[in-house]
């Protein structure tokens, strides 16, 4: 009998002699795959209208959990327990409440904790958040006296009320306040002693940083699932913005796809999927079977990109 090393070789040799891409290796892997999808709470009417078209869209994918962000500093979150609530209450999907430290008490923080808890919310996903105002993302941070410092402190505090899944957040290219990626596994490595269960990275386009960061976070004992965020964006103006102010870097390669498409919207989603579909590919093959999708409240692509990972509609909707 061939031992699991020779298998292995075996399978790394036949991928290198394919003559097919990671995508279409991707439609013969039978290997089963997990999704989970953020959305964002709306702001309007028009809004809510397309979150609930996504919503829809995407859940008869059985997706292991579905998110809800906060807003900057907090901004939207009133909005985002409504949200939740109507998930739990409307579908059939399993919520993933975003709970963040800006701008609240201690005492406030567990209030909406105990809350979550007491509407059959068991999960959790606990980041310190961005600071309000101005600041925004990637501006400087200062806690609140009386609140949680930062995800580590909120996560233990989560633990305290019991009853939760935690979720935290994981920074493959260096959080934009960070010294260094060393220090970012060592906070990793303190959200998981509080009590976290798995990290979801930021977005990134840069699979060897990612891969290098993967390496790094098992090395140094984390153990927790360790799941990519994958985020499809076809408007480019927008995602230099965003990777300006979280970290993330933006290879050359990617804005040459998009150079001159400002006026063509078609084309951009066209290579917005097959990017991040080939990039999911790719990290299948690297032994990765959890990918979350931050999908900006819009399903038709990473409905596609589930598509090529295999995951397939498993029940119908009521």
């Amino acid at each position: 009998m061939a031992s699991s090393a020779s298998l292995n070789l075996a399978e790394a040799r036949a991928l290198l002699l394919s003559p097919l891409g990671p995508v279409a290796r991707a439609g013969s892997n039978r290997n089963a795959v997990n999704v989970s999808f953020e959305f964002f709470p709306p702001k309007t009417d028009e809004a809510e209208a397309n979150l609930w078209k996504a919503i829809r869209r995407l859940e008869p994918l059985n997706p292991a959990f579905v998110s809800v962000t906060y807003g900057a500093g907090g901004s939207t979150r009133e909005r985002t327990h409504r949200t939740v609530h109507r998930i739990i209450s409307e579908t059939s999907l399993r919520p993933a409440a975003h709970l963040t430290c800006v701008e609240a008490g201690r005492d406030e923080v567990d209030e909406v904790i105990a809350g979550y808890k007491a509407i059959g919310v068991d999960h959790i996903v606990a980041l310190r958040g961005d600071p309000p105002g101005s600041a925004g993302i990637g501006g400087a941070y200062t806690p609140r006296a009386d609140g949680y410092a930062n995800a580590t402190e909120l996560t233990a505090a989560i633990g305290r009320i019991g009853g939760f899944e935690v979720t935290v957040g994981a920074y493959p290219e260096k959080h934009p306040e960070s010294p260094s990626i060393d220090h970012d596994i060592d906070v990793l490595k303190a959200k998981v002693d509080a009590g976290a269960t798995r990290a979801v990275t930021q977005f990134f386009f840069d699979i060897e940083a990612f891969l290098r960061f993967r390496d790094r976070v098992r090395a140094a004992g984390v153990t927790i699932p360790l799941i990519p965020g994958i985020m499809p964006v076809s408007n480019f103006a927008g995602l230099k913005r965003m990777t300006a102010a979280c970290g993330a870097a933006l290879p050359d390669w990617l804005a040459s796809h998009f150079d001159g498409l400002d006026d063509d919207p078609e084309t951009r989603k066209l290579l917005a999927a097959s990017i991040a579909a080939e990039t999911c590919a790719r990290l299948q093959e690297e032994g990765f079977s959890d990918f979350h999708f931050y999908t900006l409240n819009r399903a038709e692509l990473v409905y596609a990109i589930c598509r090529v990972l295999g995951v397939r509609e498993t029940k119908a909707v009521a």
